[in-house]
């Protein structure tokens, strides 16, 4: 079934019906496996960047990857490798730059140099293989249809190397992130485990990235991420959480996409985007609550409202 024609499916107003209209193309069954697999993938990881406050080493990465794809194809390989390469190697010079992940002082200027001039590079390799013209809004938005059986198998095995590799370095990568200094004075490697996270990072941001392009997976790997820690500060609670809004997202996403004729990234950012715009309401009315009743506690009560003294004080 064409994509058109796939996008213009009417919408019955039965859920069931729909989905089983919806699933019965394999290509829509393996986008919806490769949705969930990215998006379990990336919030995970993603949890640990808004936790490390290192959002912009990771749209450092994510904006990498767009000219290794496109070198990649100049060359001749398929984009995949390209991306991996770009971003590993990326991780790894951000790494070797104190601080150049958090987005401070001359290291943040310096990263997001050289992040100008690699996009760039990016669109002079397109420009270069003239037949791929039409091939940029699929390095930088995305596609998460045409997936085959096996880039979604490939695409598992990775992530699972990755979420393995991540729970590994979980305990002291998490004390590491809480508190720096203490976690160094205690013997932990704070340097080598920032090292192994930012190779995490690439290796995500570079397995997103085919799907959801460049400039999208940062819808993924932040925003659900940050709704979670926003609705709860407790690790054992928010990780897990922010995969299942990652994975509700992304199906929202590609439902919504398959029923109308706009891409499927405008609706996984949107949905990504709108349930962090609900979190954060929600965070603020409950702070604001929370500030109320403490000022109410702690104002001094009107004679009339006092609790009336002991009889047997009041004689004495």
């Amino acid at each position: 079934m064409p994509l058109a024609d796939a996008a213009t499916a009417p919408w019955s107003w039965n859920p069931l019906t729909d989905v089983q209209l919806m699933w019965s193309y394999p290509f829509m069954v393996n986008a919806f496996r490769a949705g969930a697999v990215i998006a379990v993938l990336a919030a995970a990881v993603g949890w640990f960047v808004v936790l490390r406050r290192q959002t912009f080493a990771a749209h450092t990465l994510a904006v990498v990857g767009f000219p290794g794809a496109s070198g990649a194809v100049l060359v001749g390989v398929a984009a995949g490798y390209g991306y991996f390469a770009f971003c590993l190697a990326a991780a790894v010079v951000i790494a070797l730059i104190p601080g150049a992940g958090q987005g401070r002082g001359e290291e943040s200027a310096l990263t997001g140099t050289v992040q100008a001039f690699l996009l760039a590079c990016g669109f002079l390799f397109v420009a270069l293989y003239k037949g791929f013209l039409g091939g940029v809004n699929a390095l930088l938005f995305g596609s998460f249809l045409g997936i085959s059986d096996g880039q979604v198998a490939l695409l598992a095995v990775v992530a699972a190397v990755v979420l393995a590799a991540l729970a590994a370095v979980g305990r002291p990568l998490l004390f590491a992130s809480v508190d720096t200094s203490v976690a160094a004075a205690r013997g932990v490697p704070v340097r080598a485990l920032s090292t192994v996270f930012l190779v995490l990072l690439g290796a995500a941001t570079a397995e997103a990235s085919q799907i959801t392009g460049s400039l999208l997976v940062f819808a993924l790997l932040v925003m659900p991420a940050a709704t979670a820690q926003l609705l709860s500060a407790r690790p054992v609670v928010s990780l897990p959480l922010g995969m299942l809004i990652g994975v509700a997202v992304s199906w929202l996403g590609l439902t919504a996409a398959y029923f109308s004729p706009y891409p499927v990234g405008f609706y996984v950012t949107s949905f990504a985007f709108g349930t962090y715009v609900l979190a954060r309401l929600w965070r603020s009315a409950r702070t604001a609550r929370s500030s109320r009743a403490a000022a109410g506690e702690s104002r001094p009560r009107p004679a009339a409202e006092r609790p009336a003294a002991p009889a047997g004080r009041a004689a004495a």
